[in-house]
């Protein structure tokens, strides 16, 4: 059986019927308004599966190669970079006693568990993308969508049904915000955005994404070749807040919201797990994805739920493992300085 039959198999097997199943930071909200947090995952039977990996094309971290320059922030190690002055209030502000989750894993609610991405060669028929929302802050097609690229929450979910798409031998991203296929062969999304992974440019400020942040989403994802295979990640993860700031700081182009309290995050806003926490009682995955915080740490990229963590699905992953990363609360991590907060 070849890997991208297994991976169709248990899918098959898990009653993978590809509804919604709330990730992205639990229901992102780009006016900030603070949606309802979803039921905690269920971890699987045994802490996971045995199935083999994904086909590379198809979702590999092997195929994506190098995802930006070195020196773009979310390569940067800001382990030695000062405490945010505002860090006490930032931090209470999204919960001291609320523990951190991972937005991510095996299954949920019948679909795969976090934000899929797909990975095309350069030969990949470009379709039309039709905007129904941020028009005049996206960027526009054709993109290189396949018929059957990977929805998050799957073909009906609800959510925000992020689809992502890289090309790897162009090194373009392209990113879709509630993305829908149109029956044509094209697709319509609320927004769309696309990176060039060889270059540090940024979006023009006040722009969104298919993020609230304007960021690129790909970049900021857990993904189990990373955690597991290779036993590193090296750069920065996605996280949400329930309520953010109408403010942002760089690299974060865009705000989503009315609040202009000082104390809620901005988008951009970098946190950090502070030096001291002793990660020996994880799990080896969760080490990793903890050492990664101490080192680049997670970036405020869209309004959800309080300390939820990005990450790729994967029916590798260990959901019961992933699970013990709640142990890290609020009260264990520290926002850092890495620019001016920007206001209207």
């Amino acid at each position: 059986m070849t890997r991208a039959a297994a991976l169709l198999v248990f899918l098959a097997l898990s009653g993978a019927s590809l509804q919604a199943c709330n990730s992205g930071g639990g229901g992102g909200s780009r006016d900030g308004g603070a949606p309802t947090p979803p039921a905690p995952s269920t971890p699987a039977p045994g802490g996971g599966t045995t199935t083999p990996p994904p086909a590379p094309g198809g979702g590999s971290s092997a195929a994506l190669g190098q995802v930006f320059p070195a020196d773009n922030p979310w390569n940067t190690d800001i382990s030695g970079y000062p405490v945010h002055p505002n860090s006490a209030n930032f931090i209470a502000s999204i919960g001291l006693n609320t523990g951190l989750h991972a937005d991510f894993g095996t299954v949920w609610n019948g679909a795969p568990n976090g934000i899929p991405y797909v990975t095309v060669g350069g030969t990949q028929p470009r379709v039309p993308i039709t905007f129904t929302a941020y028009g005049n802050e996206s960027d526009p097609g054709p993109y290189p969508v396949p018929p059957d690229a990977p929805i998050e929450g799957g073909p009906n979910g609800t959510g925000d049904r992020h689809v992502i798409v890289v090309d790897t031998e162009n090194r373009l991203l392209y990113e879709m915000f509630r993305a829908f296929p149109d029956g044509q062969g094209g697709w319509r999304c609320d927004s769309g955005a696309v990176f060039d992974l060889r270059s540090n440019a940024q979006r023009p400020a006040g722009w969104t994404s298919a993020d609230a942040a304007g960021l690129p989403i790909l970049p900021g994802l857990v993904r189990y070749d990373e955690a597991v295979v290779q036993g590193e990640i090296r750069h920065a993860l996605r996280f949400t807040v329930q309520r953010s700031q109408r403010a942002r700081i760089e690299p974060a182009r865009h705000w989503a919201s009315s609040d202009t309290s000082p104390d809620r995050p901005p988008m951009g806003l970098r946190v950090r797990l502070k030096a001291s926490v002793d990660l020996s009682g994880f799990p080896p995955e969760v080490r990793v994805i903890l050492t990664a915080l101490k080192r680049y740490g997670m970036i405020v990229a869209d309004n959800g739920s309080n300390w939820y963590v990005s990450g790729a699905p994967d029916p590798r992953w260990s959901d019961s493992n992933l699970a013990t990363i709640s142990r890290i609360k609020g009260s264990d991590l520290e926002a850092v300085y890495t620019g001016p907060t920007i206001t209207p």
